[in-house]
């Protein structure tokens, strides 16, 4: 009963933030474009089903992803998984290692499981007539979330302050901008983007407030943010690296092509 109150508050609220753009769009249909719009059925059962699923999406969210984000970061974080014993010992940032594995492998699970990721790599590989390969782009994208988010633990362990951590990896993304492929940049800039939506987000999110709560010292509210700008940035750096290492390769087959002719 409890969770059929909860499914119908988040339906109830998910509609309410839903009727601005669907009142936005008709109005602007009618009294700026002036046309009769299509298939307004249809349209009308797609916000219907547009605001069901955001609404089960949250409650999937609020029941089952943040606090099992909570309970892996507790179980990763308790003296028995740290030192081996139920004991409570002093442990520091490098006995942390079971959480760096799990978090890159979660990084790189959610990221591969991203639908918008897997659309934009398909959009790619059409538009570049095959040259950028949608699995290539799809890993190099996950590899970059994986190291994102196990830096974020890192940080979140450590009590590092955030910003030495972003401006730093600002500043290897603007080095890795001016040497990389032009073509490949935008690509790589929204591949940030898409690396951080539906799947990825609530994982990652769930997870950094779980240990920044279950870490000793540290703040839910100072210290369980900020994995989400790890995951952004990473999968930029990476898909740079990845560009550039592809045009390295492909300048080194030519140099030995060039050799042998000779």
């Amino acid at each position: 009963m409890e969770l059929i109150i909860a499914t119908s508050e988040f339906l109830v609220d998910t509609a309410k933030d839903v009727l601005p753009i669907v009142a936005f769009l008709f109005g602007f249909q009618y009294f700026v474009i002036r046309q009769p719009m299509r298939d307004g059925a249809q349209i009308a059962a797609g916000f219907v089903f547009v605001v069901v699923g955001l609404g089960l999406f949250l409650v999937g969210l609020d029941k089952t992803l943040f606090p099992l984000g909570r309970l892996m970061a507790e179980q990763l974080t308790s003296p028995a998984m740290l030192a081996g014993s139920g004991a409570a010992v002093a442990v520091d940032w490098q006995d942390y290692y079971w959480v760096y594995l799990f978090a890159v492998s979660v990084g790189l699970a959610a990221a591969l499981a991203e639908p918008a990721l897997i659309a934009v790599s398909m959009k790619a590989n059409t538009v570049s007539g095959g040259a950028i390969s949608v699995w290539g782009l799809r890993s190099a994208v996950a590899i970059g979330v994986g190291i994102g988010v196990a830096l974020g633990c890192f940080r979140i362990i450590t009590g590092l302050p955030l910003h030495w951590f972003i401006g730093a990896l600002c500043v290897v993304v603007i080095v890795q901008t001016v040497f990389a492929p032009k073509l490949i940049v935008p690509l790589a800039y929204d591949s940030g983007g898409v690396a951080t939506s539906t799947v990825t987000v609530p994982l990652i999110a769930a997870l950094g407030l779980g240990l920044a709560e279950a870490v000793p010292g540290r703040s839910a509210l100072l210290d369980g943010f900020g994995l989400v700008a790890f995951a952004c940035l990473f999968p930029i750096i990476s898909v740079l690296a990845y560009s550039q290492l592809a045009l390295l390769r492909e300048r080194a087959a030519s140099s030995e092509r060039r050799d042998g002719a000779d």
